[in-house]
């Protein structure tokens, strides 16, 4: 969950992580609590990855990126489409004909929102940021996801502030069931 390093290789590092959850799922030959496993935590890692990306890396692409308004709406509006899906994941059962297409839906998606982020984000974070910048970023980074839902709440404002006030709460709740439930300790 924590890699080290500045925001950028903190997230591509998450990058690389999902696509081995999503290589894994992929590999499976069953469903059953094997692929319940598989999904929930590609979930947990997907929900911490947005939730601090939206608390302060798309504040610092608006504040530092020209045209970063634009850019921080359109990878917002990313997150909600892969949350909406991992809403869909969660309540289906792994032997429902909807499983693998809605893990294929998830997997094209979050491929698209990486491709966007590591070849045109990315690089305009390296050219407007200073590395003291963007070494902050990734501490910060590295504490809101510690501190993060681990289930998705589409509904849940995705405003940074609001996000910052909501998720240590949330996360608490969402870690409590998943204690409970040993969710994700696979």
């Amino acid at each position: 969950m924590g890699h080290g390093g500045s925001v950028i290789e903190e997230l591509m590092a998450d990058h690389r992580e999902v696509e081995e959850m999503f290589a894994r799922i992929q590999a499976m030959t069953g469903g059953g609590q094997q692929l319940r496993d598989a999904v929930d935590e590609v979930t947990i890692e997907l929900v911490r990855h947005s939730v601090a990306e939206e608390q302060y890396l798309y504040p610092a692409v608006r504040e530092h990126i020209q045209g970063g308004d634009r850019l921080a709406d359109k990878e917002i509006a990313d997150h909600g489409r892969v949350e909406e899906i991992l809403k869909k994941l969660e309540n289906t059962r792994t032997d429902d004909p909807q499983m693998s297409p809605l893990l294929q839906q998830l997997m094209d998606e979050v491929a698209a929102h990486v491709q966007d982020e590591e070849n045109n984000l990315f690089p305009m974070l390296r050219r407007d940021c200073t590395p003291g910048q963007l070494d902050d970023l990734g501490d910060k980074i590295r504490r809101a996801k510690s501190m993060a839902p681990t289930r998705p709440h589409p509904a849940a404002p995705d405003s940074p502030m609001a996000r910052k006030l909501l998720a240590p709460g949330v996360g608490l709740v969402d870690r409590a069931r998943d204690f409970v439930t040993g969710r994700g300790k696979s």
